[in-house]
């Protein structure tokens, strides 16, 4: 099944939904608009029991090439109002991007072209990267006199290193999918040949084969952990461990095994 709006489409295959963005003649360029619509869409599917994986990437050659700077110029003549700006939000996982994070199921980016600016911003927030051998990566903030946005201060480093990620806000260099790799900021190259189709067989991998409570509880309390100490995680543990042993994936998730069959979890 396939819907759109203006700057996306939306397609699904069994419990995987894919969210393309859609502008390919302007590379994909990041409209306002097209953010908000991301967010309630993404916001949907988090809350669609018969979605269990999340796809985001783009329509022809390139992810997302950065702000469309022809909205700027517009709004700045007059020629158009601009698109209202929610703000920034009060907590970690309700910021402009950040709800990504919060979303509960996994979030992968098939990153399949340039990722510049707000579209590497984007790709960050997600929870899996897949990066196709010609895509490439760059903030290029301090070329353009800006500052790295909306949290990637915080985010990158944790990603990659401190080091390496104050090198690569600082320059705004390009790096190509082959380094991306090499230092953590996309957890797979994979070739330009058959590129959404490589994604879209490890979406249903995880889709399929894994249970979604786990995973919903793993990335919840993994991302509280960036925040919190050794202790506050084991004791997060153990608070989930109980339920856990409990549910109804538990049971399937040996019981499959046990038998030699394919998993049929729930979610329960």
């Amino acid at each position: 099944m396939t819907d759109s709006k203006d700057f996306l489409t939306l397609a699904r295959e069994g419990y995987v939904a894919t969210v393309t963005l859609s502008r390919p003649e302007q590379h994909n360029a990041w409209h306002p608009q097209m953010g908000l619509d991301l967010e309630a869409m993404v916001r949907t599917l988090g809350n669609d029991e018969a979605v269990r994986v999340i796809v985001i990437t783009g329509a022809g050659k390139s992810f997302c090439a950065g702000l469309d700077f022809g909205y700027l110029r517009d709004v700045r003549a007059g020629r158009i109002a601009p698109v209202p700006d929610p703000g920034p939000g009060d907590e970690d996982l309700n910021q402009r991007y950040s709800y990504l994070m919060g979303i509960p199921k996994p979030v992968i980016c098939a990153v399949n072209g340039p990722a510049v600016g707000i579209g590497l911003v984007l790709a960050l927030f997600c929870d899996i990267r897949y990066a196709a051998a010609s895509a490439r990566f760059s903030g290029m903030f301090s070329r353009r006199g800006l500052i790295p946005e909306h949290g990637i201060t915080w985010l990158l480093p944790r990603m990659i290193g401190l080091p390496r990620a104050m090198e690569l806000m600082m320059s705004g260099r390009m790096v190509d999918a082959g380094e991306a790799e090499r230092i953590g900021l996309v957890n797979a190259c994979l070739a330009d040949d058959g590129f959404h189709e490589q994604v879209a067989q490890r979406a249903r991998d995880l889709a399929e084969n894994t249970s979604p409570r786990a995973n919903r509880i793993i990335k919840r309390l993994t991302y509280e952990a960036t925040t919190s100490s050794l202790t506050q995680a084991v004791h997060a543990f153990y608070r989930e461990l109980p339920d856990t042993l409990a549910s109804e994936d538990f049971r399937e998730g040996v019981q499959h095994f046990i038998e030699k069959r394919p998993a049929r979890f729930t979610g329960n």
